[in-house]
């Protein structure tokens, strides 16, 4: 095995071993890069909800207060508002979901999924949790969920929530006296839940990765180049020389130049001290030819 292959199988083992050590901290980092864009655009979509709910608070239920004894108006409803709207911007991005579930809904149709319940008894377990973030799968796809207590904090809600004879005549019309009371204050009674897909996100990590292990095998490969250049410049060809004349000097060849390195490095020493070497045997030589 030549000179050249084990310094260049060296440069290889010390290439895949810092490779081996740096993949794994840099998709660790990669990932917590993305998962945190995940969470701003989860943010993105809760910030847009909660605009939607104080305008229809503030502004439609007013507007509509005159008309709930006749006939009910969902419209007119914060939770109804923001996920109406919600829709409108799915029918743009399908794969994003946005539901305020609750365990005993007035609305049927918040009604919580056995998922969704899961998330808000984990909340309800916990009055302070602030929210709850998980990565979950469903129909083979994965994606990445924040879950946001809702909290009854004003007894203006209990007044249509509490008992079916205290809520809006036309509300017990609508949806019945079964569901939606018996609410109490400061009790957890259902979640904001968003989820956003993470496939691309998947995508971009591997990616990332990938130009990591591209960027550091092309500046790899142009360094082990260069260093193979030097190597030959350097060592491997000075030393080839001095074996050549070596082997002719050994075969009595006399007329064989001196070999004559520049510098002050361990090749120029060696040469000077193979000249030395060498005038040393011919002048052996010469005294036993006389």
């Amino acid at each position: 095995m030549g000179l050249r292959l084990k310094f260049n199988l060296v440069l290889l083992l010390c290439y895949i071993l810092g490779l081996a050590v740096s993949v794994y901290p840099f998709y660790q980092i990669s990932k917590a890069e993305v998962l945190e864009q995940l969470r701003g655009q989860i943010d993105i979509l809760r910030s847009q909800a909660l605009a939607v709910r104080k305008y229809t608070s503030d502004e439609i239920q007013p507007l509509l207060a005159e008309f709930s004894s006749i006939q009910f108006l969902p419209q007119s409803v914060p939770s109804f508002s923001a996920q109406t709207a919600f829709r409108n911007f799915q029918a743009h991005y399908p794969d994003f979901f946005y539901k305020e579930a609750a365990l005993n809904p007035t609305n049927p149709a918040d009604l919580a999924e056995p998922w969704e319940k899961e998330l808000i008894e984990k909340l309800r377990a916990d009055p302070e949790l602030p929210y709850d973030i998980s990565i979950r799968e469903q129909d083979g796809e994965t994606f990445y969920t924040g879950a946001f207590p809702l909290t009854i904090r004003s007894e203006s809600c209990l007044s249509c929530h509490s008992t079916p004879d205290r809520a809006v005549a036309s509300m017990v019309a609508l949806y019945g006296d079964k569901n939606g009371f018996g609410w109490q204050l400061n009790e957890t009674i259902g979640a904001q839940i968003f989820s956003v897909p993470m496939k691309s996100a998947e995508e971009r990590i591997w990616n990332n990765l990938l130009l990591f292990v591209g960027t550091t095998s092309a500046i790899f490969l142009f360094l082990m180049v260069f260093l193979n250049l030097l190597l030959n410049l350097l060592v491997i060809s000075p030393v080839l020389k001095m074996a050549k004349a070596a082997e002719a000097v050994s075969m009595g060849d006399a007329t064989v130049p001196e070999f004559d390195a520049k510098g002050a490095d361990e090749i120029a020493s060696l040469s000077r001290s193979f000249n030395r070497m060498r005038r040393s045997l011919d002048s052996a030589l010469k005294m036993l030819g006389t």
